[in-house]
C-alpha cells in the first residue's frame, strides 16, 4: 500500500563531487518510500534530464546548459545495482536535455536541433561527430528545451513549448509534432495542440494511447492552475492553452469568449506548479501489480509559489489508470523537499530491464535506483 511509508537509511548522508567541483549532499535518510522499497544512488551525473536505455543496458542523458550542455553515458557492464562509469559523449550543446534510442542510435534534441550518434555503444568514448537530422525547429529558447521518443509507428515525437508564460503563438509552437528521421526533409507534422510545456510522456502498453504532462502557467495565484496530466486518443487534439487552463478555467486575457467545451479537458489535474515532467507507464515485474501498466511521474517542483503556500512537488507520483481513465492520484515517492527547502528534484524516470526504476534528480546531480523486495 502506497500509504504506509518506511524510512530508507541506507546512508545517513553521501557527499558527491559534481564536475563543476562543488560538494552536494544527497540526504537518503529523508526519502520516504512504500514498505518494501529501497533506494540507492546509481551514478554521478551533473544536471541530468531525459534518460533513455540502449540494447546493452547502457544509459544515456541529456542535461541543460548549465552541465556545459554535456550527454552522458552511464556504464554497467555487469547489471550491477550502481553502475560502474559515466563518460562525458560530448558537450557544448545548446541544452541537450532531449534523448532517445532506436535502432543502435541515439538521437539527441538540443533547442533547434535533433542529432543522431550512429552505432553509440561502439562509439561512446570515440568522439565521433553526429548527424544533424534537422535544425528546423524553432529557436527560442523559453520552453525550448525537448523530451523526445520514438512511437510505435517509427515516429520520433517532438514537443515544442510555447515561447512565453501566456500568449497565442504562431501554431508550431505549444504543441506535439512527429517526424519521419529517415525523411528529415519532410514538412514535421503537427499532431497536437494547446499544450503550453510538456517535457514528458509515454504510450499506454494497454491501449496504446499517448499520455503526456503538461506544465501550468504563471501568475494566476499559488492555487492556479493545476499541471495536468494529459490523454491523446487522436491526431489533432487541442488541450485549451492559451485559452482555457485545467480544463475548466478561461485565461484571464485569453480565454475571453471560450468556452472549455470546445477544448480537451485532463485525464487529470495534478498539483498547481508541481513541474510535473517526466513520466513513464510502469510495465515491469518487480513492483507490486498495483503499479503495473500505471504511470509514475517526476514532479520537478514549483519555483514560484509563496512562502506562505508553500512549494509543491518535488516527489514522484503514481496516477493508477483503469481502461484508459485516470482514476488515483496519489504520491509514491516524498523528501526532496524538507522545511520547504528543496535539497533534490526529480526530473525523469526510466524503467530498467530488471524492473527497477531509475530517476534523474537534476538539483542533486544524482541518478537514484529504485527497488523493491517483497517483505
Amino acid at each position: 500500500m502506497l500509504r504506509k511509508f518506511s524510512f530508507i537509511k541506507i546512508f545517513l548522508f553521501t557527499f558527491l563531487f559534481t564536475s563543476n567541483g562543488f560538494a552536494q549532499e544527497v540526504q537518503l535518510d529523508k526519502l520516504k518510500l512504500p514498505e518494501g522499497f529501497s533506494i540507492e544512488v546509481y551514478a554521478n551525473v551533473n544536471n541530468p534530464r531525459q534518460m533513455t536505455l540502449g540494447d546493452d543496458g547502457t544509459v544515456y542523458v541529456g542535461s541543460m546548459n548549465k552541465a556545459g550542455g554535456r550527454i552522458y553515458a552511464v556504464l554497467n557492464p555487469n547489471n550491477a545495482p550502481k553502475a560502474s562509469e559515466v563518460v562525458v559523449i560530448t558537450g557544448g550543446l545548446k541544452t541537450p536535455s532531449g534523448v532517445t534510442y532506436k535502432d543502435g542510435d541515439l538521437y539527441v534534441a538540443a533547442i533547434s536541433r535533433i542529432y543522431r550518434y550512429n552505432d553509440i555503444a561502439n562509439n561512446i568514448k570515440s568522439g565521433n561527430k553526429p548527424d544533424i537530422i534537422t535544425s528546423k525547429l524553432p529557436t527560442r529558447t523559453h520552453h525550448g528545451w525537448k523530451f523526445i521518443e520514438f512511437g510505435a509507428d517509427g515516429l520520433l515525437y517532438i514537443p515544442i513549448g510555447a515561447p512565453c508564460n501566456i500568449c497565442e503563438p504562431k501554431e508550431i509552437f505549444a504543441s506535439i509534432h512527429r517526424m519521419d528521421v529517415n525523411n528529415p526533409d519532410k514538412p514535421f507534422e503537427l499532431y497536437a495542440s494547446g499544450i503550453r510545456n510538456t517535457v514528458g510522456f509515454d504510450w499506454d502498453p494497454v491501449l496504446g494511447d499517448l499520455w503526456f504532462t503538461d506544465n501550468g502557467r504563471d501568475a494566476m495565484g499559488d492555487e492556479m492552475p493545476a499541471d495536468e496530466l494529459n490523454r491523446i486518443t487522436k491526431k489533432g487534439m487541442h488541450f485549451g492553452y492559451p485559452y482555457i487552463h485545467q480544463g475548466d478555467t478561461p485565461d484571464p486575457k485569453f480565454g475571453i469568449g471560450k468556452s472549455p467545451d470546445d477544448y480537451a479537458p485532463p485525464a487529470q489535474n495534478l498539483a498547481p506548479h508541481a513541474g510535473a515532467i517526466g513520466m513513464t507507464f510502469y510495465k515491469g515485474d518487480m513492483f507490486p501489480d498495483t503499479f503495473k501498466n500505471n504511470i509514475i511521474i517526476a514532479e520537478h517542483g514549483s519555483w514560484n509559489r509563496s512562502d506562505e503556500a508553500g512549494h509543491t512537488g518535488h516527489m514522484l507520483t503514481l496516477v493508477t489508470v483503469e481502461n484508459g481513465e485516470a482514476v488515483k492520484y496519489e504520491p509514491f515517492i516524498t523528501g526532496w523537499l524538507q522545511n520547504n527547502e528543496a535539497w533534490g528534484r526529480p526530473a525523469d524516470v526510466l524503467e530498467l530491464k530488471d524492473g527497477s526504476l531509475l530517476i534523474a534528480d537534476d538539483e542533486a546531480n544524482v541518478i537514484y535506483r529504485v527497488s523493491y523486495k517483497n517483505q
